[in-house]
């Protein structure tokens, strides 16, 4: 379904909460600002096997941002942390070993937490975005520095971003796009930041 590996495609692993909406608008932002094209699960239809397609949407990435920045148990009972981050990590680090080539980056809101919650990882340096939308901006130009001369500035990606939650309160105020983490939402964030880019 998702075909051959893109070099420019990355694949998005993060939280898809209320708190962590600005975040991902910028993620989108940040990455159609580098020249890359954000991919994620909310392209996998409903009835497909999830664990087959998301197997195939990492492949078809060159590479994937991992933000474990949701370790805190949850509010509502019962009380627990989200796995699914990590989770698709671990599915992505051992399709990587598998299929060479694909690159995976670790992201965090907080400094020194990913000693403690997966300590498996001690010997990567994650990017700390501490929770701002301008800080994840500046971790996605160090991630992905361009060697072609056309690496963009942080006013330029944050301009992007501004530009890109205006058009997302506009389609708000239309009535359209309730939530960001639809497959419709997420593919007409990533369109419209291609057109404002």
């Amino acid at each position: 379904m998702f075909g051959a590996r893109r070099a420019n495609d990355v694949f998005l692993n993060v939280p898809f909460d209320d708190d962590y909406e600005k975040l991902f608008v910028a993620m989108i932002a940040g990455l159609v600002g580098l020249g890359l094209k954000p991919r994620c699960v909310l392209e996998i239809p409903q009835p497909q096997f999830r664990l087959e397609r998301l197997r195939e949407l990492i492949l078809a990435c060159g590479s994937s941002v991992h933000d474990l920045s949701r370790v805190q148990l949850d509010r509502k009972n019962p009380r627990t942390p989200r796995f699914n981050m990590p989770f698709e990590l671990g599915l992505t680090v051992g399709v990587a070993f598998h299929a060479r080539g694909h690159r995976w980056l670790v992201f965090e809101e907080r400094s020194f937490r990913i000693q403690k919650s997966l300590s498996d990882l001690n010997g990567i340096d994650p990017y700390i975005h501490n929770g701002s939308a301008v800080s994840l901006l500046e971790c996605l130009r160090q991630a992905f520095v361009r060697t072609d001369g056309q690496q963009p500035s942080l006013a330029d990606l944050r301009k992007l971003h501004f530009d890109l939650q205006t058009y997302l309160e506009l389609l708000r105020a239309q009535g359209e796009a309730p939530s960001v983490f639809t497959a419709t939402a997420f593919r007409e964030l990533v369109l419209a930041a291609t057109e404002l880019r």
